[in-house]
């Protein structure tokens, strides 16, 4: 499996509304674009100047997988229409980290729970 990680610095005061529109809108756009979303969330501690930073674990089958599921997601009028703006504006800058992994990673993960919720 290839297992993506990506880190979010956000920008003071948009943790909520990150993690509102990463629970809601942008998760089922990503599961309906096929993208398997494995957990999300926001770091337990600050970093040292007090930035919040959040997380998006995403699984696919390969990285030709991953490159056509992203540019389908990317482009599609869905996200482009849709909450696109709104979760951009939370992001001060985001970090990403790919890697190959064994499927039981992924399951391990996926059964910890580390999935961000609505308030």
């Amino acid at each position: 499996m290839i297992l993506e990680f990506r880190t979010y610095r956000l920008r003071p005061g948009a943790t909520d509304e990150f993690v509102r529109l990463m629970s809601g809108e942008s998760a089922e756009l990503l599961k309906r674009h096929g993208i398997r979303v494995v957990a999300s969330g926001v770091s337990l501690v600050p970093e040292s100047e007090g930035l919040e930073e959040a997380y998006l674990i995403r699984a696919f089958a390969s990285l030709e997988e991953r490159d056509r599921q992203e540019m389908s997601f990317y482009s599609s009028t869905d996200w482009v229409d849709g909450p696109r703006k709104a979760v951009l504006e939370c992001i001060e800058s985001y970090h990403t980290i790919v890697l190959e992994v064994p499927d039981e990673a992924v399951r391990a993960l996926e059964r910890s729970g580390t999935q961000v919720s609505p308030e």
